[in-house]
């Protein structure tokens, strides 16, 4: 008898090469960051640039070592603030455009209300919302949501119109209800533009919050931006900010993360 042909099984790349091809992807980006690093520690160190004006990165790193503590208490309130004005604003803002797409007298009346709150500058707004709610989270969390706000506001809403009059025209003679229309049609489409958005606000909730703490707080990465920088301490001051803009690429990879995980398209109509 003949032996029975066999289909060859596909073989896993091995976890070394992965972690190889991965390393190489990111080989060009971690040379500049060091390449940065090396450049400034070169310029501190050559020129004699007084610590207080200028601290190297050895300086910075071991301010990280020294205040680990003290950055790690005041790390918490501002993720908090961050992330709960992410979530509110980014949450107020999809209803919004949900109802704006559904009743177009709601979006003639109210869409320049939120243009015009747009346009306030949030250091002008800030004190304002410290007066009414007073120095706790929740000016903090106001001013880090609107900030959140419009640019979801107009991505969703504009994701939302983005489906083709012909895809509407099959689910009406389908006999979709409206509920069908928005989940499995404008839903679907405004996911990429959504995504986009929340991006976005991912990075400026973090500046909201430290904004807002600024104003008026005696905790939080602003607060101790603002004590450092009055008290000349450079180096702590520079761990600080590295530290918050570490928050804010944390909170981009999580939805980014969560953008290649929910979205395996991408509209051309996206720029």
């Amino acid at each position: 008898m003949a032996e029975a042909s066999q289909i060859p099984m596909p073989v896993p790349a091995p976890r070394m090469s992965r972690v190889l091809d991965a390393a190489i992807d990111r080989g060009p980006a971690l040379a500049a960051v060091a390449g940065l690093l090396l450049l400034w520690q070169g310029v501190v160190w050559f020129f004699e640039v007084p610590e207080y004006m200028a601290p190297s990165p050895v300086a910075v790193l071991g301010a990280f070592q020294d205040n680990a503590g003290t950055l790690w208490l005041n790390f918490w309130p501002t993720f908090l603030e961050a992330a709960l004005g992410f979530v509110a604003g980014n949450l107020v803002a999809i209803l919004l455009a949900v109802w704006f797409v559904h009743n177009s007298t709601a979006e003639r009346a109210f869409f320049p209300i939120a243009v015009f709150v747009n346009t306030i500058p949030i250091i002008a707004l800030a004190p304002i919302l410290v007066l009414i709610f007073g120095n706790g989270f929740a000016p903090k969390i106001i001013i880090a949501g609107l900030i959140c706000f419009f640019p979801t506001l107009v991505n969703m809403v504009r994701g939302l119109k983005a489906v083709s009059p012909a895809t509407l025209d099959l689910m009406r003679v389908l006999s979709a209800s409206n509920w069908e229309i928005f989940w499995k049609v404008r839903l679907q489409s405004s996911l990429p533009f959504l995504f986009a958005a929340l991006k976005i606000a991912s990075t400026t909730c973090v500046i909201g919050a430290i904004v807002a703490e600024w104003i008026g707080s005696n905790f939080g990465l602003g607060a101790l931006i603002i004590e450092a920088t009055f008290n000349f301490r450079s180096p702590l001051l520079y761990a600080t900010v590295f530290t918050a803009a570490l928050l804010a690429v944390v909170m981009f990879a999580l939805v980014s993360f969560a953008e290649a995980k929910l979205i395996r398209w991408k509209s051309s109509d996206i720029h």
